[in-house]
């Protein structure tokens, strides 16, 4: 499962988009507007899908703005692809190009393959108010202040908060965290975030919901 950011244009593409990724679990949050991504915290995004032609900033421009602060990879949706055209987007930051008219095959398999090769060391924050993620420190703070989490504490935390607002189950956190270490069960994952939870209320914040019967989300 990963949080895409879509931007494009017309709606209609957004819409396929979400239609077509929702099949893998995945995340979309589709934007018309580009100069909205500007604003966006791009941190919690693992993927960007981008329109070339737009108005106002079209995909080249938006792409050399954001490509600083923005480690996931970035998959260009265009009609025509010239050698010129893919020459100038790579060197802005692209990652692939898909075409448009696009099948939902060739997307879901192109986007599962950059999913799967991306291992690029993440050096950004994820922000949520007075909570900061640095997921190159690997340390939580509030109000600049470090929260003296655990290493599985943390992973939790930035699993949470890289899916905000997804409700996550003990098993998928459990097998994302813990992966091969089998003894752990469920029971450690509510543990685990029992502790988390009580070490960021002692500094006046609460990002971790309880959804009864389901999971955990971050709700920040």
């Amino acid at each position: 499962m990963a949080n895409i950011v879509a931007i494009d244009d017309e709606r209609s593409i957004l819409d396929a988009l979400r239609r077509i990724l929702k099949r893998d679990g995945h995340e979309v949050r589709g934007v018309t507007d580009p100069a909205e991504v500007l604003g966006l915290d791009l941190g919690r995004f693992d993927l960007m899908l981008c329109d070339v032609m737009m108005p106002g900033i079209d995909g080249f421009e938006l792409v050399r703005q954001v490509r600083p602060r923005f480690d996931g990879p970035i998959l260009f949706l265009t009609a025509k692809v010239t050698e010129g055209d893919a020459v100038t987007g790579y060197g802005m930051g692209a990652d692939d190009y898909i075409r448009k008219p696009f099948g939902a095959a060739e997307l879901r398999a192109k986007i599962a393959a950059h999913l799967r090769r991306e291992g690029r060391t993440h050096t950004h924050a994820l922000s949520f108010g007075e909570v900061r993620i640095d997921l190159g420190a690997r340390e939580v703070a509030v109000a600049g202040t470090p929260v003296a989490l655990t290493p599985t504490e943390y992973e939790i935390c930035e699993l949470l908060a890289r899916r905000r607002g997804q409700v996550l189950s003990r098993r998928q956190i459990l097998e994302a965290v813990f992966g091969w270490e089998r003894e752990a069960d469920e029971a450690a994952v509510s543990m685990h975030v029992s502790r988390a939870r009580k070490k960021l209320a002692a500094e006046g914040v609460d990002p971790i919901a309880t959804v009864w019967g389901m999971g955990y989300k971050w709700q920040l």
